[in-house]
C-alpha cells in the first residue's frame, strides 16, 4: 500500500546479469538481484534487511556482472523466477510494515535505472504486471540534492560519493554485494532526516500506468530535447505497441506519432514525445533493444520534425480527436458512395462507435471527393478488437481493410489529402540541363551481370574487390546499385561489361561467390533487361513483370541535387507527351525509332534519379498523378526544333480522360464533348494511348483529347 505522503520508505537495491551502474539496464540483461529495507521515517527505524536471488531466463553472466556481484549461474539456477520474487518482496513488506505498526509506503532507490529501465521493461516482456507501488518512487540521488545543494551533480551522483560526502565510514568490502548498498542508503536517508537537515520526502517520481492519445496542433512548441526517433519498426506495431517498448518511460500526451511513407503506408519509423530531457535521455539508453525479435534503433530527433508528422489545423480533426482515451480504427478502401449510416452498419452493433456519427471521421480531398480512408472511434479495447475482426471483409462490392491508428497518423492522412492539387497538370517535357557523356545500354545483348542477394552494407569498392580481375572488363560508370523505396540497397546491383563473353564469363566465376558474411548470386543479362528491373520491374522464370508506379532510383542518394538531369523510359514518355510536344501521328514504328534514354552520371557514381510525386491513394490503387522535372522553356523549343516536332498553337488546351469504360470508342467520347469545338484535324484530336507505355505506369485506359 503506498500513499502519496508515506510514512515509511523501502530501500530498494537490484543488479542484473549485464552492466552495471550508469549502463544499468542499457542491455536488455536480466534482473538477478534484489534487496531491500523498510525505513519508518517517524520514528527513525528499520525493519528486517532482506535479499533475493532472481532465476533469469539467461544465466550467462558477464564478466562484470561476475566481478562486481560474485553471483554465479549455479547460485542463480536454484533461485525463484522474477515474478515469484516480487510476490515474496511484497507479502514481506507487508509484513515489516506492521511490526513497525505502520501502513503506508513508497519505494526508494539509488537513481531511476532500476525501475524505469529495467523492473517495468523486463515485467512488460514477460507478461505480467507490476503492483502500484512500482508506479512511484523517489529518487534518492535527486532528494540527497535537494538536501545537500552544495553536492555534486544529480548524474554524477553514486551511494557511495553521497556516503564519502557525508563522511559515513562504511566498508564495501566488509558486506555481501547489495547488502553495503542498502544498508549505506538506509544510513544516507537518516543523516537527511537528522535535526541539521530535516528533510521531508513530499515529491516522489511517477510511472505512467498507460499511454495517452491525444492531438497536437502545428502552433504547439515542442521542445527538441524531448524527441527520439524510433527506426525499425513491425509494420502493424501501433502506438500503443511503442509506448510499451518505451515502458517504465513517461510519454507525453499524444506523444507517438508513426510516419508514413509517399504512399501513406507505415514506413517503420515513428517519432516520439516525452515528458522532459531526462526521459528521452533513458529512452537513448534503449537503443537495439528489441519488440519482439526485431531490434529498433533509437535516435534524437527535432521537434520540428515530431510537428510535421503529428501536428494539425484542422478544426474537425480537433474536434474529432477531442474525445481522450479513445481507441482509433482506420478503414481504407471504402466505397465512395459510403454514408455514415453504412458504415455503422458494417462494424454492427457488437461494436458501437464512440458518439455514433460523430465518431466518424471521413477523408475527404480539399474539393470535398471522398477518398475512400474513414477513422472511427471506440470507447474500449474490446470493441476495437471486434472491429478489426471484420479486416477484409466486403462492404458493397468492395473489401474493406481496417488497422489500428493513431492521432499522428490521422493529421498526416488529412494533411496529404489535403495538399493534393486539385487539378492535376501534364508534365513539361524532360530535357537534361548537363550534357550527359555516357548512356545506358539498350538492346538484347547479353553484356550485363544482375548480382543478387549483396550485404546492405556493401558498396561499390565491394563490388569490384568481389569481382577481382573481371574489374578491368567493366564499362566506365557500369555498376548500378538498385535501391528501395526508402532509398535503402535492396541487395540488388547491375554491372555492364564490355561484351557478351566478358558477362557470360563473369557470371560463371563469381556466382555463388562469397560477399563478406553471404553467398551472391550472379546473372548474365541484357541491357534490355537491367533498364526494364531499374525502372521497377522484375525478372523472374515467367519473364517480365512490368515495373509498379513507383519507380527505384539507383545509388547513391545522396545525389539528389542532381535533379536537373532526369531519366525517363521511352515508354513513359510516350504516355506523358507535352503539350509542346505532342506529335501528330502515333504509330509502334514511331515509338520503336525514340532516341535512347539518357542520364548523368556524377564523377564518383551512376545514378538513375527521378523525381516523381505520388499521393496516399487507397485501395483498389487509382491512377497515380506521376509528376516529373520541368525543363527550362529554352530547352524545350531546341528540342523541338531538333526533333522537327510540330508545334500546337498556344490557345489549344489538353483535357485527359481517365477511368474510362474498356469498351469506350471514338463516338461515345465524340458524344460525350458535344457542344464543344475540337483541335483541327491535322492533330488527330483523339489520340488513344498504346498497349506497351500503359504497362509502365499500370495505369487504367486512357484517351488524350485535344
Amino acid at each position: 500500500m503506498t500513499a502519496s505522503h508515506s510514512d515509511s520508505l523501502v530501500v530498494l537495491f537490484g543488479a542484473t546479469a549485464g552492466a552495471y551502474g550508469a549502463k544499468l539496464g542499457s542491455d536488455e540483461r536480466e534482473l538477478i538481484l534484489l534487496v531491500w529495507q523498510v525505513v519508518d521515517l517517524q520514528n527513525k527505524k528499520v525493519g528486517t534487511l532482506h535479499k533475493s536471488l532472481v532465476k533469469a531466463d539467461n544465466l550467462d553472466l558477464s564478466d562484470q556482472c561476475r566481478e562486481v556481484s560474485g553471483l554465479t549461474p549455479e547460485g542463480l539456477g536454484k533461485a525463484e523466477p522474477l515474478d515469484r520474487v516480487l510476490q515474496q518482496f511484497s507479502q514481506l513488506v507487508s509484513s515489516d510494515l506492521k511490526v513497525l505498526g505502520r501502513s503506508s509506503y513508497t519505494l526508494c532507490s539509488d537513481g531511476q535505472l532500476l525501475i524505469r529501465q529495467v523492473l517495468h521493461p523486463e515485467t512488460s516482456k514477460k507478461n505480467f504486471l507490476l503492483s502500484d507501488c512500482f508506479y512511484s518512487f523517489y529518487d534518492l540521488r535527486k532528494e540527497f540534492h535537494t538536501c545537500y545543494p552544495s553536492s555534486a551533480a544529480v548524474k554524477d551522483q553514486t551511494i557511495k560519493t553521497m556516503a564519502e560526502y557525508l563522511g559515513l565510514g562504511t566498508d564495501e568490502a566488509e558486506e555481501d554485494f547489495g547488502v553495503w548498498q542498502v544498508k549505506t542508503m538506509v544510513a544516507i536517508i537518516f543523516s537527511m532526516l537528522s535535526e541539521g537537515c530535516n528533510h521531508i520526502f513530499t515529491e516522489p517520481e511517477t510511472v505512467k500506468h498507460k499511454y495517452e492519445t491525444g492531438p497536437c496542433s502545428k502552433s504547439e512548441t515542442v521542445d527538441s530535447e524531448t524527441v527520439i526517433r524510433a527506426r525499425g519498426l513491425p509494420w502493424q506495431s501501433s502506438d500503443q505497441d511503442i509506448a510499451r517498448f518505451f515502458k517504465g518511460l513517461n510519454i507525453a500526451k499524444g506523444g507517438v506519432a508513426l510516419c508514413l511513407n509517399s504512399q501513406g503506408r507505415r514506413n517503420g519509423e515513428a517519432l516520439v514525445r516525452f515528458v522532459n530531457s531526462e526521459q528521452r535521455d533513458l529512452a537513448l539508453e534503449r537503443h537495439k533493444h528489441h519488440m519482439g525479435s526485431r531490434y529498433i534503433e533509437v535516435y534524437k530527433a527535432t521537434g520540428e520534425e515530431f510537428l510535421k508528422i503529428a501536428g494539425g489545423t484542422s478544426n474537425e480533426v480537433a474536434q474529432f480527436l477531442s474525445k481522450e482515451n479513445q481507441v482509433i480504427i482506420r478503414m481504407r478502401g471504402l466505397p465512395f458512395t459510403a454514408t455514415q449510416e453504412d458504415v455503422l452498419g458494417f462494424l454492427g452493433p457488437e461494436c458501437p462507435v464512440t458518439g455514433g456519427k460523430e465518431g466518424l471521421l471521413f477523408v475527404k480531398y480539399p474539393d470535398g471527393r471522398p477518398t475512400g480512408d474513414a477513422f472511427v472511434l471506440f470507447s474500449c479495447e474490446e470493441y476495437a478488437q471486434n472491429a478489426l475482426k471484420k479486416h477484409k471483409e466486403i462492404l458493397g462490392k468492395r473489401y474493406i481493410e481496417l488497422f489500428r491508428s493513431t492521432a499522428a497518423e490521422v493529421q498526416q492522412v488529412l494533411n496529404r489529402y489535403m495538399s493534393t492539387p486539385l487539378i492535376p497538370t501534364l508534365p513539361t517535357p524532360i530535357i537534361p540541363v548537363i550534357p550527359p557523356p555516357y548512356t545506358i545500354a539498350t538492346g538484347s545483348v547479353r553484356d550485363c551481370v544482375r548480382l543478387r542477394g549483396l550485404p546492405y552494407t556493401a558498396g561499390i569498392d565491394d563490388i569490384l574487390e568481389f569481382m577481382g580481375d573481371a574489374t578491368g572488363d567493366i564499362k566506365p560508370h557500369g555498376v548500378h546499385m538498385v535501391l528501395n523505396q526508402q532509398g535503402r540497397p535492396s541487395g540488388d546491383a547491375f554491372i555492364q561489361m564490355k561484351s557478351a563473353d566478358k558477362a557470360f564469363m563473369v557470371a560463371q566465376k563469381c556466382h555463388k561467390k562469397m560477399m563478406k558474411d553471404r553467398y551472391v548470386e550472379v546473372f548474365q543479362c541484357s541491357g534490355e533487361e537491367m533498364n526494364f528491373v531499374l525502372m521497377g520491374g522484375t525478372l523472374n522464370r515467367s519473364g517480365l513483370s512490368p515495373p509498379p508506379c513507383k519507380l527505384p532510383c539507383l545509388s547513391p542518394p545522396a545525389y539528389a541535387a542532381f535533379q536537373t538531369a532526369a531519366v525517363i523510359p521511352a515508354e513513359a514518355a510516350a504516355l506523358y507527351q507535352p503539350q509542346a510536344l505532342l506529335p501528330s501521328t502515333r504509330t509502334p514504328q514511331a515509338s520503336a525509332a525514340a532516341p535512347p534514354t539518357v542520364t548523368y552520371y556524377p564523377a564518383q557514381a551512376a545514378q538513375l534519379y527521378m523525381n516523381y510525386t505520388a499521393y496516399y491513394p487507397s485501395p483498389p490503387v487509382s491512377p497515380t498523378t506521376v509528376g516529373y522535372i520541368a525543363a527550362p522553356p529554352g530547352a524545350v523549343a531546341a528540342a523541338a526544333t531538333a526533333t522537327h516536332t510540330p508545334i500546337l498553337p498556344q490557345p489549344g488546351a489538353l483535357v485527359r480522360m481517365q477511368g474510362l469504360p474498356y469498351n469506350t470508342g471514338m463516338k461515345e467520347i465524340l458524344s460525350f464533348f458535344q457542344g464543344y469545338q475540337y483541335a483541327p484535324d491535322d492533330y488527330n484530336g483523339l489520340i488513344q494511348l498504346s498497349d506497351q507505355a500503359r504497362s509502365v505506369l499500370q495505369a487504367p485506359k486512357e484517351w488524350v483529347c485535344l
